[in-house]
């Protein structure tokens, strides 16, 4: 059912999201560029990417990670299960630290990446840049949950691949499908709460 499938990719991303929305709002600080140009005499990533946002909002990610896997023994046994999926708890304890940790702090570093390219195109801090601006920390996520997946796998901490058991094409393009528009209504209600 494609309801069940949207369900399981927002359980699944759902610390990136949380990662990504917390170090705009907590961010502010010391900017993770110290305020410095690039040969083409614009900021590298510009006061918006901040040492406080990058932390805060992989902090506060993380607990939210950590908290749906521990809903997630309340939820994956029961005949109540609406999300019809067994890999809810991100490998459970302790194997969730670094594979939550994946998601939030790629969700971050994708945002961050993206930023420096912005930049570099000749958009400012807060200008649209469409499709870049809503998918840059899902790839960012994708990227660094697949590679922590094979390092936990690769050291034999673990015989699977999170990823790999987790999330499947029709996951990945459920997100590529939805989160533009939660990105866009995100930054909408942030707008107007500001003015």
């Amino acid at each position: 059912m494609v309801y069940e499938i949207i369900l399981q990719a927002l359980w699944i991303i759902l610390p990136a999201y949380v990662a990504n929305a917390s170090a705009l709002l907590v961010g502010g600080g010391t900017p993770i560029d110290f305020g410095k140009t690039c040969k083409d005499e614009k900021r590298v990533l510009g006061d918006g990417k901040t040492w406080r946002g990058l932390f805060a909002g992989a902090f506060v990610g993380m607990t939210a990670g950590f908290g749906l896997s521990v809903a997630a023994k309340y939820i994956a046994p029961t005949e109540y299960n609406f999300l019809q999926f067994e890999n809810l708890d991100f490998e459970g304890f302790p194997l969730m630290i670094p594979i939550v940790f994946s998601l939030c702090f790629g969700a971050l570093c994708g945002d961050i990446i993206e930023s420096f390219f912005k930049r570099r195109v000749g958009k400012d801090r807060g200008e649209n840049w469409i499709i870049f601006d809503q998918l840059d920390f899902i790839a960012g996520t994708l990227i660094f949950s697949f590679l922590m997946s094979c390092l936990l796998q690769i050291s034999g901490l673990t015989t699977d691949n999170w990823f790999m058991e987790t999330l499947f094409p029709w996951h990945v393009l459920a997100l590529i499908i939805i989160t533009p528009f939660f990105h866009l209504f995100a930054n909408f209600v942030h707008k107007k709460t500001k003015s």
